[in-house]
């Protein structure tokens, strides 16, 4: 801990020209914003500073470098592990920092990096654009860019760092640097995948495509005595999909609040209605569903679909990773664990991966995750503290169980705070570049509170 004095008067030095609101623990207002959006993270911060602009950025950092102060960096406050927060040190708050700029004619959108999924989409959407983001829409967008960025459009244009035309970043060293494939190669390079390692994005540039304003999406529910049934339908109707069409597969819970178990398929196209219509009518023709809700939607309403499914403040714990293939053996090994979720907020998922994600060079970005296949969440997610233990231990049984079918790679925005030491899982190939990149642009790894990338010595 620090003499309280000294970070007074830090405080109070930045105060003098800082655009935002700084918050120390007896402030109004400190205790709403140390709270992120995984009510399992009970992090104190010394200080927060919730930044106006990128002089606040190299101001609070300034600070947190003469200070001594570890420096976390929140954007939408999403990241499972709770990245944003950290006990006695700085955070960088962007959540202030929301400006968005989209230009029809070049089809391109400027967005700073307190900007939200829903927020962005509600821009683009005006001109009947948009960039693949991801499923729920109060995500921030830098912090699930700069890992991945996994979302209903990733078939027909990649992630959302597969859409990213310049990040620009304020670095350890408080320089302002614009990273792009002609500016900063390979920072950029390293940017798209490598997470919050090397500076604080204060923006980000997209290329948008055009889709919607409507589109076809939404989910089919099926009882649980169907699950095998319906995983295995799933399975074989992802070996065929079109690039415009997006398939999740789901062992979950009614959201009616009954706590009724459920298999689902959840589906989206962001193709010509004719041909949305005939991808979906398999879909919809499969068995006696429960719930049939797939059909013409706003693409802002299919980005928002699922936000009532994940409650801010709702206590999380997740485990994931890729599959070499989803078996028999794998479907059996989901439906016998699913069956033992102590919680009506729990979830087993399958993202399939498909179509222009898998068609990007493993070296071309960081992310390398290319190979058409399965994403396998444990989404284990409750709303009291003493049934912690109990969704914990089932989250880590089920992800044992699953060990057999796993493949090397896991995807780093989904890796929890105890998932130390799988940042080269979650790089592969790739990692070796990353610590080089690291070491040039952060050599003392002041930027660590993340999922960390060392510095090659």
């Amino acid at each position: 801990m620090l003499p309280t004095g000294s970070l007074a008067d830090a405080a109070a030095e930045l105060a003098a020209t800082f655009r935002g609101q700084l918050l120390k623990p007896a402030d109004a207002g400190y205790e709403d914003a140390r709270k992120v959006h995984n009510g399992l993270v009970d992090a104190r911060p010394a200080l927060i500073a919730k930044c106006h602009g990128v002089a606040d950025v190299v101001g609070a950092l300034e600070v947190a470098r003469k200070l001594g102060l570890e420096v976390a960096v929140r954007g939408g406050g999403h990241n499972v592990a709770g990245r944003a927060m950290i006990d006695d040190g700085l955070v960088v708050d962007l959540s202030l920092m929301r400006g968005i700029h989209v230009d029809p004619e070049s089809r391109t959108a400027w967005a700073q990096g307190g900007v939200t999924w829903g927020e962005l989409n509600r821009e683009t959407q005006l001109h009947g654009l948009a960039v693949t983001g991801g499923v729920v829409s109060s995500t921030g967008i830098a912090g699930l860019t700069l890992g991945g960025g996994v979302g209903w459009l990733m078939g027909k244009y990649g992630l959302a760092l597969d859409n990213l035309r310049a990040v620009n970043l304020v670095t350890a060293d408080g320089k302002v640097l614009r990273a792009s494939k002609d500016r900063e190669p390979e920072l950029f390079w390293a940017l798209r995948g490598g997470g919050g390692n090397f500076g604080v994005a204060t923006s980000l540039e997209y290329a948008l495509h055009a889709v919607g304003p409507t589109i076809m999406g939404g989910p089919i529910v099926h009882p649980i005595e169907r699950a095998r049934a319906l995983l295995e339908f799933f399975r074989d109707s992802t070996r065929s999909l079109s690039d415009e069409q997006t398939l999740y597969a789901t062992l979950t819970h009614a959201p009616d609040g009954s706590g009724k178990e459920v298999a689902v398929l959840v589906a989206s196209h962001c193709g010509l209605s004719e041909d949305a219509e005939r991808a979906m009518r398999p879909l919809k023709q499969f068995g006696h569903p429960i719930v049939d809700a797939v059909g013409p939607m706003p693409y802002c309403q299919l980005n928002r679909m699922l936000d009532a499914n994940f409650p801010k403040g709702a206590l999380n714990y997740w485990k994931s990773s890729f599959l070499t293939e989803l078996s028999d053996a794998a479907i059996d090994t989901m439906i016998r664990c699913f069956a033992r979720c102590p919680t009506t907020m729990g979830q087993l998922l399958l993202e399939h991966f498909h179509g222009a994600v898998t068609r990007v060079d493993v070296s071309d970005t960081a992310f390398p995750h290319r190979r058409e296949g399965y994403n396998f969440l444990v989404l284990a997610q409750w709303m009291q503290p003493e049934n912690s233990d109990a969704c914990i231990a089932w989250a880590r049984e089920t992800y044992e169980a699953m060990q057999p079918f796993f493949a090397e790679g896991r995807y780093v925005n989904y890796l929890d705070d105890d998932d130390t030491g799988e940042q080269a899982a979650a790089y592969g190939p790739n990692y070796r570049r990353l610590q080089q990149i690291k070491a040039r642009y952060d050599p003392t790894n002041f930027f660590h509170v993340n999922q960390n990338i060392r510095p090659l010595a």
